[in-house]
């Protein structure tokens, strides 16, 4: 077993915690938290062994779970990694496209791995739909929250639309042409509600909307494709998949057929994948304990976060030129 430890004690850092102290793959040395009063209160609470500083959690454990604000990734990251360990990094990867860059190059150097927690390439729905998602041509995602203070330090699009940027660049192989974008702060100092355009060299388009000032929370994305409209909705955990074939020369009954103006007829039926229950973030912890030990690539690298993070910094910038 791996030993691991987790930087931060917050919301997300818990969950973590109870995660790998579940689980099968990982040792769950300990934790650290810079707030001594928030570090002592989960101590008390939990049984976790309480760090008193970074460095002697680092020294402990084979892995370094980082689940700290985003500000702190970087100097997390390359105090871990020099001490050649491996790092799980939440996302976003780091504040600037500098650091994560440098984050790359630091692990190549003391030849260890990392991933970024993009957990909704973990989502049962997405997993069950992945390999129906070949060649899409348009895009179209809705994530969408009730106002939570928690994150408001950073514009929505490194907070929330990040996660449709990770998918959605998982699934179109082809380098970014353009990108337009407009935002509006509604409470925070940053953007709360943004909407981009990305267009692919390959003739993709995406359009995606993530906003956290919502009345009710959604997180919906459809792939459209040659044949076949596919939805996943990362909330309910559902999927859809609806295709077009050449419709038969007798329709059944309950065949539903479609014909267009040249008199071309296209049967549509459903070719729903099966979705199989999971927990997300045990998942994505241990496939990263996986590709250690069996010293694979993880599912989602360093150069996957960062060109999520690339990508968001080319949303921000297109909004502040509006």
């Amino acid at each position: 077993m791996l030993k691991v430890g987790v930087l931060g004690a917050g919301h997300l850092g818990k969950i973590h915690l109870r995660l790998l102290n579940q689980s099968e793959k990982y040792e769950l040395v300990g934790f650290y938290d810079p707030f001594k009063e928030n570090a002592e209160k989960v101590a008390a609470e939990f049984g976790y062994r309480k760090f008193d500083t970074i460095e002697e959690l680092i020294q402990a454990v084979d892995v370094v779970d980082i689940v700290t604000p985003t500000l702190s990734h970087f100097d997390c990251a390359k105090q871990a990694i020099e001490a050649g360990k491996h790092v799980f990094l939440e996302k976003p990867i780091t504040t600037t496209i500098e650091e994560a860059e440098a984050i790359i190059a630091l692990a190549a150097k003391y030849n260890v791995l990392g991933q970024v927690g993009h957990v909704e390439r973990f989502n049962p729905a997405f997993i069950a739909v992945r390999p129906k998602i070949e060649n899409p041509m348009f895009i179209e995602t809705h994530r969408l929250a009730e106002f939570n203070p928690r994150g408001t330090d950073v514009p929505v699009v490194l907070d929330l639309m990040i996660h449709d940027l990770d998918a959605i660049l998982s699934v179109v192989k082809s380098p970014v042409k353009h990108v337009s974008a407009s935002g509006v702060a509604v409470l925070s100092e940053s953007p709360d509600i943004s909407n981009a355009r990305v267009e692919f060299e390959n003739g993709c388009v995406a359009n995606i909307t993530a906003s956290r000032i919502s009345m009710k929370n959604m997180r919906k994305s459809r792939f459209f494709q040659r044949d076949a409209y596919i939805s996943v909705d990362y909330l309910e955990k559902t999927c859809e998949v609806v295709k077009m074939k050449e419709a038969p020369e007798v329709p059944g009954d309950f065949d539903l057929i479609l014909q267009n103006a040249e008199g071309v007829k296209k049967q549509i039926y459903y070719d729903n994948p099966e979705v199989l229950a999971n927990n997300a973030i045990l998942d994505e912890l241990e496939t990263f304990h996986d590709a250690i030990v069996n010293k694979t690539t993880p599912i989602v690298t360093l150069d996957d976060g960062t060109k999520a993070l690339r990508l968001a910094y080319q949303i921000i910038e297109a909004m502040e030129k509006k």
